[in-house]
């Protein structure tokens, strides 16, 4: 049974994590290098395996399975945030060096927000038994969305959100080096990056939408919900550094998420229905890790062409928040604000 310590002790854990990303590590903004970010993500999962163990140890069998199987729904989950990190930043032309700060607050804000979605989530659970339904159907809707926009090239020119903040802000023509507001003239403008930390704030939330149902189909216990969930976020920036020159070549991967959301909607269900584990967790981590592994293996074996190269305007599909797909298959060059 987890104790209002085990709470304290988790976020406090957090704090020095990010304290010492944001004040020891990257405390002057720099380009983050491959070997490094490897190491961070590695670093990431062993910690997560470990406080996965520790739960094993003290809750029992059922929590340390529930807790490691939520965890890798996540983590795989969080691979689609990158594929839209790629796009926006990309798109946005974001100078390498800036990268770290907008995923480091981005990620922050998320961590709140998605606090405040799974302790609600818990509630109307709670309180509502047949809320279960509605979020397995919402996992196989979202799967099912996931597979048709798979393939699909977002328009980045039209994305309401960017436009919506330069019709209603002063916002700035080029970047000023790793500053989100300026002031001129006595006036408060903001910069391009504020814009993209916006884009990249508004993704998570709407990919929480996702990925939280997800994990309440494994368990509803706040706590494993919530750790797994922030174990997950807390290496996404580092991952996002380490996968970002090949995540092209993973393309097939979000066929595989998208089944993962729909086997995950689909127990959540059926186990609901019939009142009882139909569909055990140890099945649902099998099948899992079953179909990711599927779906990174025909990624790999399907671009091995493309390996070496970066990737290129248009070689990335998928669902940016905000973004309607393309209507034809034009080349779109990379725009931006001047840095």
């Amino acid at each position: 049974m987890e104790t209002v310590w085990m709470w304290i002790g988790f976020n406090l854990l957090v704090v020095t994590l990010l304290a010492l990303d944001l004040g020891v590590l990257h405390r002057k903004g720099r380009e983050i290098g491959i070997r490094e970010a490897l190491l961070l993500s590695l670093g990431y999962v062993v910690l997560a395996l470990c406080f996965g163990a520790g739960l094993y140890a003290a809750l029992g069998p059922k929590a340390g399975t529930e807790y490691l199987t939520g965890y890798l729904i996540e983590k795989s989950l969080s691979l689609d945030n990158i594929f839209v990190f790629v796009l926006i930043f990309l798109h946005f032309a974001v100078p390498a060096r800036c990268q770290h700060k907008v995923l480091f607050w981005g990620i922050l804000g998320a961590l709140v927000m998605r606090a405040t979605l799974i302790l609600t989530g818990a509630a109307l659970l709670e309180a509502f038994h047949w809320v279960v339904y509605v979020f397995g159907a919402f996992l196989v809707f979202t799967g099912i969305r996931m597979l048709i926009a798979a393939d699909q090239e977002p328009d980045m020119e039209k994305n309401r959100i960017n436009r919506f903040m330069r019709r209603h802000f002063r916002v700035t023509e080029g970047y000023e080096g790793g500053r989100f507001f300026v002031r001129r003239q006595g006036r408060l403008w903001m910069t391009p990056l504020f814009v993209v930390l916006v884009l990249i704030e508004f993704t998570d939330v709407l990919f929480a939408l996702d990925s939280i149902p997800a994990i309440f189909a494994v368990t509803t216990d706040p706590f494993i919900v919530y750790t797994s969930n922030v174990f997950a976020i807390l290496g996404l920036r580092a991952l996002y550094f380490a996968l970002a020159g090949i995540i092209h070549r993973f393309h097939y991967l979000k066929y595989g998420l998208s089944l993962v959301l729909v086997l995950v909607g689909v127990k959540m269900g059926v186990n609901a229905w019939f009142a009882r584990p139909v569909m055990p967790t140890e099945l649902t981590l099998l099948l899992t890790v079953l179909i990711l592994g599927v779906s990174v293996a025909v990624s790999l074996l399907k671009t091995r062409s493309s390996a070496g190269r970066a990737p290129e305007p248009g070689a990335l599909s998928g669902w940016v928040p905000g973004s309607p797909g393309r209507e034809d298959d034009t080349p779109r060059e990379i725009s931006g604000p001047r840095p």
